[in-house]
């Protein structure tokens, strides 16, 4: 089997920036209307969806508290609840090793992080002596490949890049695959456009290029990963519903985690799709990008995590 392509979780702090306006709520201490519509408005603030946020304000005024209560205690109520919805969504990005090469798209908006998030899985996959070809199939922008080249140097990565401004980015896929199974690697990354000005036209592009590849192995590609920027919010869900119905996304990554006070919509994403969510990006350094844990990110949304 074929694991680790991301750091173990080691968040510390916060990501969602929910704990200061908790903090600010909890001046008289007393669980009232007042302080469940400041809540409401906390959660809703973070991106965690009315729906969610009406779930967890219900449940809350449904418990048996004393008259007081402490920030403490509201916390520990609110990461009980999160985790709950995250943790079905808490999985590994586990690939077979009996096939080769194993091959990994990665979907997602241009922005969104993706050419940074295959630099950091094949730095990682690198460190475990893995043979890794990556393929920049996303010959509609002119710096994108480039981009990619110079990332995969970095890493020490082969790469192989479109042949020609524009070329068929299936085409492009083809050409890497099959050189991928000539050479023995043991996986391959695809990186691809993500333009949805023109919906259409992506929807065409991916499309084919996931057609090609099944020509040359019907098992691939092995997975199908989307991008998500987390500073975006809500507009993540809409990203999913295109990326999902053009090519059956099989797993998240969330990106730019790090300062955001959006990290509310990772718990809206998991409750509306129900995908595995297998990596959170929390910075800039290939260790940064974190294998999910859905207790310790709910903790580290409250700030409850020790220093």
């Amino acid at each position: 089997m074929i694991s680790n392509f991301f750091s173990k979780s080691k968040l510390s702090g916060n990501v969602g920036k929910i704990s200061a306006a908790l903090t600010q709520i909890f001046t008289h201490k007393k669980l009232d209307d007042e302080m469940l519509e400041q809540l409401e408005e906390t959660l809703l603030l973070s991106d965690m969806g009315g729906e969610i946020t009406s779930e967890i304000i219900s449940h809350l005024r449904a418990q048996k508290f004393s008259k007081t209560i402490d920030e403490a205690e509201v916390k520990d109520f609110l990461a009980a609840e999160i985790i709950k919805i995250l943790k079905p969504c808490e999985k590994a990005l586990v690939l077979s090793e009996s096939t080769k090469p194993q091959v990994i798209i990665f979907n997602g908006v241009n922005g969104a992080g993706k050419t940074t998030t295959i630099a950091k899985v094949a730095a990682n996959l690198k460190n475990q002596n893995k043979k890794i070809l990556i393929a920049a199939c996303d010959t509609f922008r002119a710096a994108a490949a480039e981009q990619l080249e110079i990332w995969a140097k970095k890493v020490g990565c082969e790469i192989i890049m479109p042949q020609k401004e524009g070329e068929d980015p299936a085409s492009v896929a083809y050409r890497a695959f099959d050189f991928a199974q000539k050479n023995n690697y043991e996986i391959l990354l695809i990186d691809t456009a993500g333009r949805l000005q023109n919906k259409q036209n992506l929807m065409d592009e991916l499309k084919k290029i996931n057609t090609v590849l099944k020509k040359i192995d019907a098992s691939a590609p092995h997975e199908n990963l989307l991008i998500l920027d987390a500073t975006i919010g809500q507009n993540a869900k809409v990203q999913m519903e295109v990326f999902d119905q053009i090519v059956g996304i099989t797993g998240l990554i969330i990106t730019k985690l790090d300062g955001t006070a959006k990290g509310g919509i990772v718990v809206s994403i998991a409750k509306k799709f129900a995908k595995p969510i297998y990596a959170i990006g929390v910075g800039e350094k290939s260790e940064d990008l974190q294998e999910f844990d859905a207790e310790i990110f709910a903790r580290s949304l409250l700030n409850m995590l020790k220093k």
